[in-house]
């Protein structure tokens, strides 16, 4: 039996597995189901507190009273992380990509109204240089009195990657109360550990199924290089020898479409249409560009040996609202 890290219990679970009936009869393909990651609570929704609750239970295991996280203006990750905070009695400083007279919407609004302090830097400054920025506001909060803890973007490292470990120990139970098998599992991919995690547990559980994710930014090599290595960082939590290959790692390139957090027409549409269609609302950064790039290769015919593929809804939903203007109703 291998024993995995502990958590904190934080996020409503396990979340529901639903069917998408019409989506999937309007697309003519397999059957279509959904994981409800999108609740796992309010201020804490989507799939990032799932691995905040491995992320922070070491943080305050190694006594830390205050964390330093980073992400777009609109990340779900440090809002999540600001609500975790907040409910545990820490600090949080978030460090975002942006600048200060960026609108007070959505995620943006909720991290203020967490009390999380926020730091912004250029784009440019965190592509490069945002580890180094945040080990240089760790120094600096320490001379304060703190005790910080650095959270990668998206909690995305080895301690992070069990969340989506535990997911998937509760996908494999939910099919056998449901008596189906999905024969792949599709999910947003924006820094690797939601689908490290979901590997690891494939490997290590032995499910008879593919992961697939969707690039929602950068391209297929960039994320298989970063699954690996969030993969390798996992296993060392672990006291069993696990050999991985990039060529496990499927990545479905091609729909990040104008880039990261930018959206296209097209794709707002398809989030327009699928609310319609099913009362299940996708986000424009992380599962519009996901669920848009399985209904076309769904289109295409590269799932036609399917009969059940799981879509993972990793939540977002705050982060509609400061792109409210560019649907066109």
């Amino acid at each position: 039996m291998i024993k995995i890290p502990e958590r904190i219990s934080i996020a409503n679970l396990p979340t529901k597995i639903e069917k998408m009936k019409k989506l999937s009869k309007k697309l003519g393909g397999p059957d279509i189901y959904i994981k409800r990651d999108d609740q796992t609570g309010i201020e804490v929704s989507g799939n990032k507190i799932r691995k905040l609750e491995f992320t922070v239970k070491e943080a305050v295991d190694k006594g830390c009273n205050l964390l330093i996280t980073c992400g777009g203006i609109q990340s779900n990750h440090c809002r999540a992380t600001a609500a975790i905070a907040a409910k545990l009695g820490l600090n949080s400083c978030l460090v975002l990509k942006g600048n200060s007279g960026t609108e007070l919407n959505g995620n943006l609004f909720l991290d203020k109204l967490l009390g999380a302090e926020i730091r912004f830097i250029t784009p440019e400054d965190y592509k490069d240089k945002r580890m180094k920025i945040m080990e240089q506001i760790k120094i600096e909060l320490e001379h304060k009195g703190f005790k910080p803890y650095i959270i990668p973007e998206g909690a995305s490292n080895g301690i992070g990657g069990f969340g989506y470990y535990k997911a998937m120990e509760e996908i494999i139970e939910q099919e056998k109360e449901m008596n189906v098998h999905f024969d792949r599992i599709i999910v947003a991919t924006g820094s690797g550990g939601t689908y490290s995690g979901l590997l690891l547990a494939k490997k290590i559980l032995n499910y008879n199924g593919d992961i697939y994710g969707v690039n929602v930014c950068d391209d297929d090599e960039y994320f298989k290089n970063k699954i690996y290595s969030i993969l390798y960082e996992s296993s060392e939590y672990l006291n069993v020898n696990l050999e991985f290959s990039k060529d496990e790692i499927n990545i479905l390139d091609g729909y990040v479409g104008r880039g990261y957090a930018i959206s296209r027409q097209e794709e707002l549409q398809f989030i327009y249409e699928l609310a319609k269609l099913e009362g299940i609302i996708l986000d424009p950064v992380y599962t519009g560009k996901a669920m848009y790039g399985l209904a076309e290769e769904i289109k295409r015919g590269s799932f036609k040996e399917c009969k059940n593929v799981l879509f993972v809804h990793t939540g977002g939903i705050f982060g509609v609202f400061p792109q409210k203007d560019l649907f066109e109703f």
